[in-house]
């Protein structure tokens, strides 16, 4: 098992020190570092948080959740610090799906041939 361990730690270090993680991390400093694009992304993350949350619970949108959740997702995609975060942090997850692929295959092996 501490091999396994260790694999797991060596795996994170890898990722912190990949490019697109080292661009993530920039773009979330520089949305932290401005005022306005920190606070339209705390508002935008929440309504995306409510929204989850109702799915999950089965519940639909009211009205005025809907139309909040659109703004903020309409200012979000207007300031361009939030969308180089975003466009960052979807490079960073295609690289951790990556991962994830190469994790599971042998796990998907033990199924070929059935």
């Amino acid at each position: 098992m501490s091999n396994f361990m260790n694999a797991i730690q060596s795996l994170e270090t890898s990722i912190s020190q990949t490019e697109e993680f080292q661009k993530l991390k920039g773009a979330v400093e520089i949305v932290r570092n401005d005022e306005q694009a920190r606070t339209i992304f705390t508002q935008f993350r929440d309504a995306q948080l409510l929204l989850q949350q109702k799915q999950m619970q089965g519940e639909e949108l009211q009205e005025d959740e809907f139309i909040h959740l659109q703004k903020t997702a309409q200012l979000a995609q207007q300031n361009p610090k939030i969308m180089a975060m975003l466009e960052a942090e979807m490079a960073l997850s295609r690289l951790i799906d990556e991962v994830n692929r190469s994790l599971i295959k042998p796990i998907q092996s033990l199924y070929d041939g059935l």
